[in-house]
């Protein structure tokens, strides 16, 4: 009885050990992984946020469909243009006042210098943005969510979007009342809420709800 009690004794031993460890090796390793995990899906929002800019540039809104925003990445072009002050007189008014010295009206023109590919000038010549619609996590199947239309503000009418995916998604394998935790958080160094997006439907808003140690230094 006495071997039996010591070996019960040592296996308690050994679980609470373990216990311990688990507890503080846990969030650790769960940390780690998040950071990963969310560095590449943040990367792909940064893509898709450049696309809905070009898009909105050029055509006037934003795009809430993958493939249509992929076919306009393929074929649309910038317009690089030179800004020029000027001004000229006008001879109405200088008659009308009897201005000897002339009424000059300060003006602008712009010139259109040519055309630049937006898949060249966003993407470098890569075409990654033909994928920038899918979560990047090995073993992970899923899209992210894209919506995109009209925002009524009491000042006028916005054009507005919002990319998005559940932490849920990202973090899926990893411990679930991590996870839990994960989506309740609520702090200036951490992905507030329970998806990580950019954009947003109920605000005139094309910023990612992601920290700054996310960006580059280009990036902020």
């Amino acid at each position: 009885m006495k071997l039996v009690l010591q070996l019960l004794l040592w296996l308690v031993i050994i679980f609470l050990g373990w216990k311990l460890y688990q507890s503080v090796i846990g969030p650790v390793e769960f940390n780690k992984i998040k950071v990963e995990r969310y560095t590449q899906v943040i990367k792909n929002l940064k893509d898709i946020k450049a696309a809905e800019l070009a898009h909105g540039e050029i055509i006037g809104k934003f795009n809430g469909d993958f493939d249509s925003l992929v076919r306009f990445i393929d074929t649309a072009q910038f317009a690089n243009v030179q800004r020029r002050d000027t001004s000229y007189a006008d001879v109405a008014k200088n008659k009308a006042f009897g201005i000897a010295e002339g009424y000059f009206i300060e003006d602008v023109i712009i010139d259109t210098l040519g055309f630049s590919s937006v898949k060249d000038s966003l993407y470098g010549g890569s075409d990654r943005y033909k994928t920038m619609m899918k979560v990047p996590i090995e073993g992970i199947d899923a899209l992210f969510e894209l919506s995109a239309g009209k925002l009524q503000k009491s000042d006028g009418i916005y054009s507005v979007f919002e990319a998005k995916v559940s932490k849920d998604v990202i973090l899926k394998g990893l411990d679930v009342d991590l996870i839990a935790q994960e989506k309740q958080i609520v702090s200036v160094e951490g992905v507030n809420g329970p998806t990580i997006k950019v954009g947003s439907m109920t605000d005139v808003n094309t910023s990612g709800n992601w920290p700054k140690l996310y960006d580059s230094a280009k990036d902020q």
